[in-house]
């Protein structure tokens, strides 16, 4: 999938004022076949916003400003997904090419319906005449495969302890064995023990081929690097550096990258040597952001270039890209 200067806005009506969230901000990113890319920010850096971009989930108030998202597919020409209708994508691409694991999954089952029934709501809004013996005897085999028992599609989802919600929330997604999945904050809530056991799952389905690309969004730096081979920095709605998983962690180029790295215990001894350091001050209002780095208002190495101008990404050594005035040559 290819994604090229997006931009997501969130437009909201306060009082008279129509106020305009700037929640992705003109980001662009590849996510090749194979890969599992991991997305990192704050709270409310666009982690989300961007994983219902790469879906084409765009509901009011959320709309899709600029840009271009394509899914590449094996054998035939790429899809402009912007273009297709909701219903065509729900047909074509949603569950088939694309699924996402929502966040907050252990509230995204109904609590009042059977595993069975949620099973077939989801099969029946991809193919109306599939044959419902047909689509429990799926789900039960993807179940299997992920430590479930059989009996558990006739449970309600309030029965299910947290972990077998999350595992069957991730069947579910996988039903129709996606090409892309993207995981929102799988982990997020869950004890020490149950996040290892989703990221096994996570790993045991990418390794089976039942899924072949992975995107994992999260804040937690240490999860991601147990799972991700390249990670994405965001912050206040753009990429602000990319490259692979240690790379990034072990040599941050960005200062909002370094300064996330150095809020974390982590087991390297250079870090607990310097000690745990915090980011001044707080992310700036998505609907207000300030001008030229957005950073620069948090940022110790600041100039004037970077409160006049915004830093173009470039490329350093290899695969690293960074968008900051530090590297950019005048």
């Amino acid at each position: 999938m290819e994604l090229h200067n997006v931009k997501a806005y969130y437009r909201q009506l306060v009082g008279s004022t129509h106020r305009v969230v700037r929640a992705v901000d003109g980001v662009g990113m590849t996510i090749s076949e194979g890969e599992i890319i991991g997305i990192v920010g704050e709270s409310g850096c666009g982690k989300s916003t961007l994983a219902n971009v790469i879906m084409m989930n765009i509901r009011p108030p959320l709309t899709l400003v600029d840009g271009i998202v394509k899914l590449y597919s094996e054998g035939r020409e790429a899809v402009d997904l912007q273009r297709l209708s909701r219903e065509e994508l729900r047909r074509r691409i949603w569950g088939k090419e694309v699924a996402i694991i929502p966040q907050a999954a252990l509230n995204a089952l109904m609590p009042t319906l059977k595993i069975r029934k949620i099973i077939l709501d989801v099969m029946k809004s991809h193919d109306p005449d599939v044959d419902e013996d047909y689509a429990i005897n799926t789900a039960v085999r993807r179940f299997r495969e992920l430590g479930l028992p059989e009996y558990t599609v006739n449970m309600y989802p309030f029965e299910l302890s947290g972990g077998m919600r999350q595992r069957v929330v991730i069947s579910i997604a996988n039903l129709l064995n996606p090409r892309l999945l993207i995981a929102d904050e799988p982990t997020s809530a869950l004890d020490v023990v149950t996040q290892k056991m989703v990221l096994k799952i996570l790993m045991d389905i990418y390794s089976k081929n039942i899924i072949r690309s992975i995107v994992f969004i999260s804040h937690d730096i240490a999860t991601v690097r147990q799972i991700a081979s390249r990670i994405v920095i965001m912050y206040a709605g753009k990429i602000v550096e990319e490259g692979s998983t240690e790379d990034v962690i072990t040599h941050p180029l960005h200062p909002y990258t370094d300064g996330l790295m150095n809020s974390v215990l982590t087991p390297e001894d250079e870090v607990k040597r310097r000690g745990v350091r915090f980011i001044p001050g707080q992310p700036p209002d998505p609907s207000n952001p300030p001008p030229g780095c957005r950073f620069h208002p948090r940022c110790p190495y600041a100039m004037d270039r970077c409160r006049r101008e915004e830093p173009r990404m470039v490329q350093i050594d290899g695969n690293r890209l960074v968008a900051c005035w530090l590297y950019t040559s005048k």
